[in-house]
C-alpha cells in the first residue's frame, strides 16, 4: 500500500481537561473538559478510523486483527503503541504505571512506558518526575503521611522538552502544559494522589495505594537521554529516544526533508505548521493536527514544507 493511513481519532473527557484542544489543533469538543486526543490508536477506550483509501472507515484494531502485512506481519495479540495529545488546564493526578509482567497479571493488558514531548507550557509550569523514597517502607509511610513536597520531584518544563517515563516512575503533568506522548497501548494508571479533587457527583476519585507500592521503581531513577540530531539543509531530525517499547522522533521541515524507513511502520502526528508528504508521484497536504500511519510498504517519502513532527516506530 503505498498511501498513508489517515486517521480520525477519539477525544476523551477528564477532570483537569480544557479547551485548548479546539483553539490549538482545532477538534471539535464535546465540552469545556476535554483533556486527551486518543490521535493514534486500537486501544478499546478509543479506537481510531482510516479515513482514506481502499481502508476508509475501518478501525484500526481490525487493520491490525486482518491486515498485518500493512504493518510488516509484526506480532503480538494487540497494537503495541498510543500516541495523545493532552491539554491539562489542571493538575494531573500523581500516578505510576504498571511494567507488562504487572499489568498483564493485575489488568489483562499490557503495562505502560510512556514519553511526553512539551508541545506548550505556560512560564514556570511544572511536572511532577520521580521520588526521594529510598525503600518500600518508607515509600509506605510517605504516603501515609501525605509528606507530598518530602516524597516528590518537580521540574521544571518548557516548550519542546522531552521526557522518557518508564512504568515504575512516578509522575504528573502540571497545569498549563500540551503534550504530545507516546506510549505502550494501555490504559491502566495508578493513582497516588489526587489533591483530594471531587467528580462531578462530588466523589473523591479512587486510589490504588497498594499497587503504587507496589509497582514503583525504587529507589528512582531519572533515565539518562542521549538526544542525536541529524542536519539535512535547513531541516533536522532528532532522535529523543529508542526503546524494546518505542522509537521517538522530531522532524523538523524547513523547505525539504527526503526519508527513508526500515521500520516496520510509522506514527506521525504534525504538531506544527503544513506542507505535504510525497509518495512515488502521488503528494498528499498535511496540516497542523493531522495523525497518520505509513504502513510497512512505504520506505522512501519526502516532506515538503514549514512543519514539527512528531514521530514513533515500534521498538525492536
Amino acid at each position: 500500500m503505498q498511501e498513508p493511513l489517515f486517521l480520525q481519532s477519539v477525544l476523551q473527557e477528564k477532570i483537569w481537561g480544557g479547551t485548548r484542544l479546539g483553539s490549538v489543533f482545532g477538534y471539535d469538543l464535546p465540552s469545556d473538559k476535554v483533556g486527551e486526543y486518543w490521535a493514534i490508536s486500537a486501544h478499546p477506550h478509543g479506537v481510531s478510523t482510516v479515513e482514506n483509501g481502499e481502508f476508509a472507515g475501518k478501525k484500526l484494531d481490525d487493520l491490525w486483527a486482518n491486515n498485518r502485512e500493512l504493518f510488516g506481519n509484526a506480532t503480538g495479540d494487540v497494537f503495541p503503541l498510543l500516541t495523545k495529545i493532552l491539554d491539562a488546564e489542571d493538575w494531573l493526578s500523581v500516578q505510576v504505571h504498571p511494567d507488562d509482567a504487572y499489568g498483564l497479571k493485575h489488568e489483562g493488558e499490557l503495562g505502560k512506558t510512556e514519553c511526553w514531548y512539551i508541545i506548550d507550557a505556560q512560564p514556570g509550569a511544572q511536572i511532577i518526575y520521580g521520588h526521594n523514597a529510598k525503600s518500600r517502607e518508607e515509600l509506605a509511610e510517605m504516603i501515609e503521611d501525605g509528606r507530598w513536597d518530602d516524597l516528590l520531584t518537580k521540574v521544571e518544563v518548557k516548550k519542546g522538552d522531552f521526557f522518557f517515563v518508564p512504568s515504575g516512575t512516578i509522575h504528573a503533568i502540571g497545569k498549563g502544559i500540551m503534550i504530545l506522548e507516546t506510549q505502550q497501548s494501555s490504559d491502566t494508571t495508578y493513582r497516588i494522589y489526587d489533591f483530594d479533587r471531587k467528580d462531578d457527583n462530588g466523589n473523591l476519585r479512587e486510589l490504588h495505594i497498594q499497587q503504587t507500592i507496589d509497582v514503583t521503581t525504587i529507589p528512582g531513577v531519572t533515565p539518562e537521554l542521549d538526544v542525536v540530531t541529524i542536519n539535512n539543509g535547513n531541516s533536522q531530525i532528532k532522535i529523543f529516544v529508542k526503546t524494546p517499547f518505542f522509537n521517538v522522533f522530531k522532524w523538523t521541515v524547513d523547505g525539504e526533508l527526503p526519508m527513508n524507513s526500515q521500520a516496520d511502520y510509522t506514527l506521525v502526528s504534525v504538531i506544527e505548521g503544513k506542507g505535504t508528504i510525497t509518495i512515488g508521484d502521488n503528494s498528499w497536504d498535511l496540516a497542523k493536527g493531522v495523525h497518520f500511519i505509513l504502513p510497512n510498504q512505504i520506505k522512501e517519502f519526502t516532506l515538503t514544507g514549514q512543519m514539527e513532527i512528531i514521530a514513533s516506530t515500534p521498538g525492536k
